[in-house]
């Protein structure tokens, strides 16, 4: 309903201001319901990675180094425990006392009468002793301490390789669905761009419509494909998160993971830097010290102990005198102590002879890491090597791949092939270019394979 107003305009009949407020303030909410949704999806939550980026978050976050890091930390602190053993013992004692009076009998319990005693009584005892030999105990102490911070060191290393090679896996998995991806969509394309070429000559009468049933089939099963491959990237990149310790963001590998030569090292340089890097043969080394160092330790036990004692007593009152008197003494010594357990030849011998067959063992431990980690290099560089060899097969099949599918393709447009024929062309096509970027990300995988094998990840 309207009226007229001033100069003959029309005039409106407007709501009540308290109602206009609260329909702003519904499409203001309405609005900010609307629009928060779409900014947090249009957020960017994609982060580009390389490889020493992936190692850097690997350090700062795995929860398995950072374990064995404590672990390391106790072992380190165990050294400066045990070099404590070489310091003085120091004892003390104060004690204050009430006496009673003394009591006095005949050896038949007759005759009692009472002694008067002072009744306060103290006692201060300072007792100090420094060993100046031990058989070797002591220092050999220090020496399995250091041991036990080497082996843990090692030990720290070793979770830091796996956690790398673990990462650098699934970075891996990453960047070859990447290729894989890249691949299908491109095959995507060009199958569209034939569909539309088949449906052209369709309308023109030139081509069945079975052959345009075959590409659509062809096309569905490329966009499956695609969908399965995008899953699986989804799957590597939460794992790989996971394993990073890093909210899920979508990783993107951004090293050039081509047919680059990463090394040109022979294998007995390889096998080299294993023997001395590898963590599994520090830790069988560090056991056979550790085993020599547990010999001379049982060894150390048949010998006597010498050591300083020095000591000073300050009693009151004297009470080995009846009556007890009321005065303070104070006596001291100083002098040498030896001490030999008798036992110890009869024990300890038994003891060091479970010890010697120890370092025996940790010396034929160390022969079967040390021929594991030499068959782990062979394989290894051996991979490696052929990965190349691969890489330029598949090269050269692709090559081969596009050739055929660019002949075969003019053959079918003049008419001269079945569809059939192309689609086996296109699909030869596809696996060519599909072992092409399995074979690119391969080269990569058995480097850093070989990297691990030999402790230098």
């Amino acid at each position: 309903m309207q009226g007229c107003g001033p100069g003959g305009r029309p005039l409106r009949w407007t709501q009540p201001l308290h109602k206009q407020t609260k329909e702003m303030k519904l499409s203001f909410v309405l609005w900010l319901a609307l629009a928060t949704p779409l900014t947090l999806w249009g957020q960017d939550n994609t982060k580009q990675l390389t490889i020493n980026q992936l190692f850097e978050l690997v350090e700062a976050n795995s929860k398995s180094l950072r374990a064995q890091r404590s672990s390391e930390e106790i072992a380190r602190q165990g050294i400066q425990v045990a070099k404590s053993q070489k310091l003085p013992d120091i004892n003390t004692s104060l004690s204050t006392s009430y006496i009673g009076n003394a009591l006095m009998t005949n050896r038949h319990f007759g005759d009692a009468h009472g002694l008067h005693s002072p009744h306060f009584g103290n006692s201060f005892t300072l007792e100090a002793q420094q060993t100046v030999y031990a058989g070797g105990a002591l220092n050999t102490g220090v020496r399995l301490a250091e041991i036990a911070a080497r082996q843990a060191s090692a030990g720290t290393k070793q979770v830091r390789e796996q956690e790398r090679f673990l990462a650098i896996g699934q970075y891996l998995d990453i960047a070859k669905i990447d290729n894989q991806i890249k691949v299908v969509e491109k095959n995507i394309e060009l199958t569209q761009h034939l569909l539309d070429d088949i449906k052209a000559r369709q309308a023109q009468g030139m081509a069945l419509k079975n052959d345009i049933t075959r590409y659509e089939l062809q096309m569905q099963n490329l966009k499956l494909d695609l969908t399965k491959l995008h899953n699986s990237r989804s799957i590597f990149n939460h794992q790989l998160c996971n394993t990073l310790n890093i909210k899920d963001t979508e990783l993107v590998p951004t090293e050039g993971l081509t047919s680059t030569r990463y090394t040109d090292a022979t294998e007995p340089s390889w096998q080299s830097e294993a023997a001395d890097s590898a963590p599994s043969m520090q830790i069988a080394r560090n056991k056979i010290e550790e085993a020599q160092q547990n010999a001379k330790m049982a060894r150390s036990k048949m010998l006597p102990k010498v050591a300083i004692v020095a000591a000073d007593n300050f009693n009151g009152p004297i009470t080995y005198e009846l009556p007890p008197i009321n005065k303070n003494i104070n006596a001291w010594y100083i002098g040498i102590g030896i001490n030999y357990s008798l036992s110890s030849l009869f024990k300890s011998n038994k003891q060091l002879k479970q010890a010697k067959t120890a370092v025996r063992l940790s010396n034929e431990a160390y022969d079967v890491a040390a021929e594991q980690v030499n068959n782990q290099v062979q394989q290894a560089y051996t991979d490696y090597q052929q990965s190349y060899v691969e890489l330029e097969t598949q090269q050269k099949k692709v090559e081969l791949a596009r050739q055929n599918y660019e002949v075969v393709n003019d053959r079918y447009l003049n008419q001269l092939v079945l569809v059939t024929d192309m689609l086996d062309a296109s699909n030869v096509r596809l696996d060519a270019e599909l072992g092409e970027a399995d074979a690119q990300i391969n080269v990569a995988f058995t480097y850093y394979k070989l990297l691990f094998t030999a402790g230098k990840l």
